[in-house]
């Protein structure tokens, strides 16, 4: 009986030992650098813009005065800003809608408040962009000028206060480059997934990967509501001169 455990114990270990051997190329070969080598999707290739341009994959939604026919009021009639030495400035005639509809994008858009600083708080430069009609990124004049926070420029109006305050002075061109991702809804009509906002101003990052808690009102609190994919983007008429120029997005 002896012997007999003797030679069980050496066929358990020499099994043990065989199955180490064969073992071993299966854990060398997961430790070679090729395997975690992604090839499945090559990125396409694209020409970056230099100096703040749009890149070639970009749509442009104004560049010069003629890109104003990107644009259309509420109603759908030609929009009523003006337009001159390539900027569109607010005139009193109500908000604008792009023509095209977009979701999940990358936009980048520069802007500037009048020098002569006139009125205070909401009253100073103040502007907005809009995604999908509902979501707002604030623009105002925050140089030195005091307001709620959640209202001042960069925030996510009246959900998120920027992170800093990178405002320029009054009259000096600013821009912000925002990646907005789109809410998305089941088919009962609940939200799956909320927006989601990440915003630089001037280059500094003020919103990182924010989720928004619904579309931005002035009074109440936000709650969502079910719509369409995609949306136009809108920019805001509030009153005051604010002026706009090198808007260019990409779908994502």
């Amino acid at each position: 009986m002896g012997g007999a455990k003797i030679i069980i114990q050496m066929k358990k270990r020499l099994i043990v030992f065989l199955l180490a051997i064969f073992a071993i190329p299966m854990v060398l070969r997961a430790q070679e650098p090729k395997m975690t080598e992604d090839w499945s999707r090559k990125p396409p290739v694209i020409q970056s813009g230099k100096r703040m341009k749009a890149p070639s994959d970009a749509i442009i939604l104004f560049k010069k005065g003629k890109d104003i026919n990107n644009w259309t009021n509420r109603a759908g009639d030609p929009a009523g800003w003006k337009t001159s030495c390539r900027k569109m400035t607010t005139s009193r005639s109500g908000d604008i809608i792009t023509r095209q509809e977009f979701g999940d994008c990358q936009i980048h858009i520069e802007w500037r408040s009048p020098r002569k600083v006139v009125g205070d708080g909401q009253g100073r430069g103040n502007s907005g962009i809009y995604f999908q009609t509902l979501y707002e990124v604030q623009i105002l004049d925050s140089y030195e000028n005091e307001t709620y926070y959640n209202g001042q420029a960069g925030a996510i109006y009246k959900q998120s206060s920027p992170l800093v305050n990178a405002s320029r002075k009054p009259g000096k061109w600013q821009y912000y480059d925002i990646i907005f991702r789109a809410p998305r809804f089941n088919e009962d009509a609940s939200l799956k997934s909320p927006a989601i906002v990440t915003v630089f101003h001037n280059g500094v990052i003020i919103q990182d990967h924010f989720e928004l808690k619904g579309p931005s009102v002035y009074g109440g609190y936000p709650k969502y509501s079910p719509h369409l994919e995609k949306k136009p983007l809108l920019l805001q008429d509030h009153g005051n001169p604010v002026q706009f120029r090198n808007i260019w997005i990409r779908e994502l």
